[in-house]
C-alpha cells in the first residue's frame, strides 16, 4: 500500500514533457531557503522513506572552494523494472542524479538532477518500448521532485543548457562541428570495451574491477590518475554500474565550463559550471551479454558533449585532449595487467 502511495505521489510531482520540447540534460527543481548543509542534510534524510534508493554521494571539489556542490547518486526500482527487457547497456539511463549547490553573489542554494526523460530519449530512442520507457522516466523525476520537497522552500522547473530537442537525443552523436570529434557514434558506439571475460565468471570481474579502483592512488587535480567509487549498483542479474570521480575530472568539468560563461560568474560564485555537477559521476559498466562479460566506459569526448556542449566549440578546441586523458586514465586503473 505504501508503494502504490509513493507512486501516485511521484506521478503527481511529473511534469508531462511534449516533443516539440526543448529539454535540457539538466533540470533546476527546488530552491531551497535553507543553508547548503541543511538541504543536503534534509535530501539524504528523505531518501530513506522514500520510493528511492540512494547508493552514494560525492562532495565535489570546486575549485578554491568558492562555492559548494554534491550530488546523490540513487535508482528508483520502478524504472529498472520498466526497462528490465532493455539490453543492460542501458544502465546509464536507470541512475537518477541529484545535485544540491549554491549560486550567485548571496550563494543561494539550489537542487537540479540529471534529466531522467532527456537519458531516456538517448538510450531507448531505437526500443519498441520507448513511449513506455520515456514515460516511466518521467515518473522517475517525479520521485525526484518528490524527494527534494521535504526540503524547504519552493519547486520549480527550469530547462538548464545544454537544451535539445527530442529528435537530436534520439540520434544522438555530439553537436555542431564538434560530432566529428565523436566519430559521429552513438550512445551504444561510444561504450569503449576494456576487457571481457566469460559469463561465468560475471561475479569474478565485478570483484576484480572493484578491487582494482579501490587499490589506486588518487592524484591531484593536475593529473587524471587513480579514481574513487562513488556508487556500485547492482542495477540488475546482467549490469552492474559504477560510478566514479577523481580531483582531475571534478576540476576539468566546473572549470572548463565555467570559463566560457562570463556572464553567469560573480565575485563572491565565480564558477557556474556547478550547475552541471548532475554529470558526475562518470560511467563504468560490467554488464553480461552474449555469453560474456564485458567491461565498458564511455568515450569521454561524446559524454562531455552531452553534458557540456553549452561551454561551445571552443571550449572543446581548447581542451581536446582532456577527454582522451581521462578515458586512458580509467582503461588503466581497470584493465587486468598482462601476466
Amino acid at each position: 500500500m505504501r508503494k502504490f502511495g509513493l507512486a501516485i505521489l511521484a506521478a503527481l510531482f511529473a511534469v508531462p514533457v511534449l516533443a516539440d520540447d526543448k529539454i535540457g540534460i539538466f533540470e533546476t527543481i527546488y530552491q531551497s531557503s535553507a543553508s547548503f548543509d541543511e538541504t543536503a542534510a534534509a535530501i539524504e534524510a528523505a531518501a530513506a522513506d522514500s520510493s528511492l534508493q540512494l547508493h552514494g554521494a560525492l562532495d565535489v571539489r570546486v575549485p578554491d572552494d568558492a562555492q559548494q556542490a554534491k550530488v546523490f547518486v540513487l535508482t528508483s526500482p520502478d524504472f529498472i523494472d520498466a526497462a528490465r527487457a532493455e539490453t543492460p547497456r542501458t544502465i546509464s539511463a536507470q541512475i537518477l542524479r541529484v545535485a544540491v549547490f549554491t549560486w550567485g553573489d548571496e550563494q543561494k542554494t539550489v537542487v537540479n538532477m540529471a534529466n531522467p526523460v532527456a537519458h531516456a530519449m538517448v538510450y531507448y530512442a531505437d526500443s519498441p518500448n520507448y513511449d513506455e520507457l520515456v514515460t516511466a522516466a518521467g515518473v522517475a523525476a517525479g520521485e525526484l521532485r518528490q524527494l527534494v520537497s521535504a526540503v524547504p522552500g519552493e519547486a520549480v522547473s527550469e530547462q538548464l543548457e545544454p537544451i535539445r530537442k527530442e529528435k537530436h537525443y534520439n540520434k544522438y552523436k555530439g553537436d555542431g562541428p564538434a560530432r566529428m570529434m565523436t566519430k559521429f557514434r552513438t550512445w551504444e558506439k561510444s561504450q569503449l570495451l576494456i576487457e571481457e571475460d566469460t559469463a561465468e565468471n560475471f561475479d569474478a570481474v565485478v570483484e576484480r574491477v572493484i578491487a582494482r579502483l579501490e587499490s589506486g592512488e588518487i592524484s591531484d587535480e593536475t593529473f587524471p590518475y587513480g579514481w574513487e567509487i562513488v556508487a556500485k549498483i547492482p542495477a540488475r542479474d546482467d549490469a552492474v554500474y559504477i560510478g566514479l570521480t577523481n580531483p582531475y575530472i571534478e576540476n576539468r568539468m566546473v572549470n572548463i565550463n565555467s570559463s566560457f560563461r562570463g556572464k553567469d560568474k560573480t565575485d563572491k560564485a565565480p564558477y557556474p559550471g556547478v550547475d552541471h555537477v548532475t554529470a558526475l559521476p562518470t560511467d563504468l559498466l560490467i554488464v553480461r551479454e552474449a555469453g560474456m562479460t564485458r567491461v565498458f566506459h564511455y568515450g569521454q569526448m561524446w559524454r562531455m558533449q552531452l553534458y557540456f556542449w553549452d561551454s561551445g566549440y571552443r571550449a572543446f578546441t581548447a581542451n581536446v585532449n582532456v577527454p582522451g586523458k581521462i578515458s586512458s586514465s580509467i582503461e588503466e586503473a581497470v584493465r587486468t595487467p598482462e601476466e
